[in-house]
């Protein structure tokens, strides 16, 4: 994953070459293989590479097109043979993705990002036009982060640079926060009031006065894939899964899948073993595993190692107890730009970054998806509103009957169960584990209640159908909880999400969802397709218990800490936390009371973060938000002003 940073003078002042240096030792350990930059007239470009597959050693950034346009690419592209295919440019296989991204924006212009398969990131700038784009693939997996001035534009993959080379103080956004405390924020926000981020499968226009945001491509909720059996399903699943891992095993270097025992991992390298033994290309595929022994519900060590067992090799195993602390420690030589930006300094985390030094991983594949994408969740609502909106009425009844007595519920809960997501939750109130922590200050809560509950949206009777709707609510929950996680560095690495390939999704999204989990069947087609394949063991175990009790034993042990940070607290003054509520809400939590406990530690580490960036930015206490007024432009939006 490489970095980029730039910046634009949209009034044709010339950029301070000073500019770029003051930014080149902040991005160096993100892009250790070396840089590139340009800066002349208007626009100043610095690119730091970290190279993951073959191809990109090729690549010479910033790239200046044949038209003049300047071209950052960040990314790995899935579908090259097919853009290969269309265009007419003479490229063979050992072609760079930034050579066929170059050629495909020369022929289709801001059509391309829609063709774009892959994870990838993308910033233009044309000199003929004094226009910037800055564009994100489908799920967000880069980031690319901006501010723009009203003759200024400058924008960075992290966000260390546009903060501290600001040359001035940023308010705080509060939604962010309320977003970060209930769940994850919002994609298009960033802690800091002016400073966003490009929306997923999303490009944003900059130009003088004009500035526009235009979503490119999306599901479609009619498409509709129906077979006349089982087989064709599990057949089908097989192919977009093994594609997916295909395209994330990709890599100029061993691979590392984190393996928990659970389905989804599990999965992943059983399957990843499969093409790697039937290729010559692929790479060496290593695996890692947490263990705790001293936590009573979490006992995976018989299951990865029925995995290991299976594919003939021990991976790392990474003992994770009794290293947690309640409250999150920042590093003081460096700015956390948001607290998300956890470095911890435990045991564990060293061994994962010895781990990836000694193996040379350059890749580590996560298991993040599975759970919302195959099932694992085993609520029959989606398929009974399906069969509700469609007025399928007898269906729906043979289907309330099998799931009451599978959840041994009376069928008509189960019915008023799903008639209530379609009522708006004023009238139905909002579930007790979206509700907002009771420390919070009323106003506070009170303005900010939509990214505390959070951003929960009720579904709708037309239009597509419920069981996509809440497709597309789940895929915005993992959007937000991508784009919260910090960028490794020393030593980098990237991440890929082989249940996050956009393939992969539009199959699970067409399917009908009876095929994906059934009565007493969570993950249905996914243990049916892959038996034989993943270990019985896995394939046959019960879901995995949520952990629980390390965080209530980490306030216990840290407790003198915790009561340090909760006697004055910088978010009290602030206005959003009420610190006597707080620490009545700690002392709850460390006697083993009922408690939103995720909640619980989130509140420590914004008020951790704070204190460390208030004593190093002088951060304003009352942020004071522009207003700004909107229109739209197509499928996109228009921001005037403010």
């Amino acid at each position: 994953m490489s970095v980029q940073f730039g910046k634009v003078n949209l009034d044709g002042k010339p950029v301070d070459p000073k500019d770029l240096e003051q930014v080149r030792p902040v991005l160096a350990p993100y892009g250790p293989d070396g840089e590139g930059s340009i800066c002349k007239n208007n626009v100043g470009l610095l690119y730091r590479a970290f190279h993951t597959t073959k191809e990109s050693n090729l690549e010479h950034q910033p790239h200046i097109s044949p038209s003049g346009a300047i071209i950052i690419w960040d990314g790995r592209l899935d579908n090259r043979d097919d853009l290969i295919r269309e265009l007419a440019d003479p490229f063979s296989s050992s072609s760079s993705d930034l050579a066929i991204v170059c050629a495909a924006y020369q022929y289709w212009s801001k059509d391309t990002f829609a063709k774009l398969i892959g994870d990838w990131a993308v910033s233009i700038w044309d000199p003929r036009s004094q226009e910037l784009i800055l564009a994100k693939d489908f799920l967000g997996t880069r980031q690319l982060h901006y501010t723009a001035a009203a003759d200024q534009v400058t924008w960075c993959t992290i966000l260390d640079p546009l903060v501290l080379c600001a040359g001035h103080a940023f308010g705080l956004e509060k939604e962010y926060i309320a977003g970060f405390l209930s769940s994850f924020p919002a994609t298009h926000i960033t802690p800091y009031v002016g400073i966003n981020s490009v929306p997923a499968s999303s490009f944003v226009c900059l130009s003088r006065g004009r500035q526009t945001i235009t979503k490119y491509w999306d599901f479609d909720p009619d498409k509709r894939i129906c077979y006349r059996k089982d087989g064709e399903y599990e057949e089908h699943f097989r192919s977009v899964f093994a594609q997916s891992i295909r395209r994330r095993l990709r890599s100029n270097s061993p691979v590392l899948a984190e393996l928990s025992g659970g389905m989804d991992s599990s999965s992943i390298v059983c399957m990843a073993d499969l093409i790697v033994r039937g290729s010559t290309e692929s790479p060496r595929l290593d695996t890692v595993s947490y263990y705790n022994d001293s936590e009573p519900n979490w006992n995976e060590r018989p299951f990865f190692m029925k995995v290991e067992e299976q594919r003939g090799r021990v991976g790392c195993h990474i003992d994770v107890a009794s290293q947690s602390e309640a409250h999150v420690q920042f590093d003081p030589g460096r700015l956390a730009a948001t607290p998300a930006e956890i470095r911890p300094n435990c045991r564990a985390a060293r061994q994962f970054s010895a781990l990836l030094t000694s193996q040379n991983n350059r890749v580590v594949l996560s298991g993040t998806g599975g759970d919302e994408t195959m099932g694992g969740v085993p609520t029959p609502t989606p398929e009974l509103a399906d069969l509700l909106v469609k007025c399928r009425l007898r269906e729906l009844a043979s289907r309330l009957k099998a799931w009451a007595l599978n959840k041994r519920k009376p069928w008509i809960h189960l019915l008023f169960e799903t008639i209530g997501c379609f009522v708006p939750h004023s009238l139905v109130g909002v579930p007790i584990y979206h509700r907002p922590p009771v420390w919070l200050q009323s106003v506070f809560a009170r303005n900010y209640r939509n990214a505390l509950t959070p951003y929960r949206r009720r579904l709708t009777l037309f239009g597509a159908l419920p069981s996509f709707q809440e497709n597309m609510i789940a895929l915005d929950i993992l959007r937000r909880q991508i784009a919260c996680r910090s960028l490794p560095e020393e030593p980098a690495y990237e991440i890929r999400y082989p249940y996050l390939d956009r393939d992969f999704l539009e199959f699970a999204y067409s399917i009908p969802r009876e095929q994906l989990i059934r009565p007493g069947q969570r993950r249905s087609l996914m243990r049916r397709a892959l038996r034989g394949i993943v270990p019985d063991a896995v394939i046959n175990r019960k879901r995995k218990a949520f952990v629980a009790r390390e965080p209530r034993v980490a306030i216990s042990s840290d407790w003198a800490t915790c009561v340090e940070l909760s006697n004055v607290m910088v978010t009290e003054a602030m206005g959003i936390v009420s610190a006597s509520r707080f620490r009545e809400a700690l002392q709850t939590a460390r006697v083993g009371g009922e408690l939103q406990i995720i909640h619980l530690t989130r509140t420590l580490a914004v008020e951790s973060w704070l204190r460390t960036f208030h004593a190093r930015t002088d951060l304003r206490l009352q942020p004071a938000k522009a207003v700004q007024h909107t229109r739209h432009v197509g499928n996109g939006v228009e921001f005037i002003g403010p």
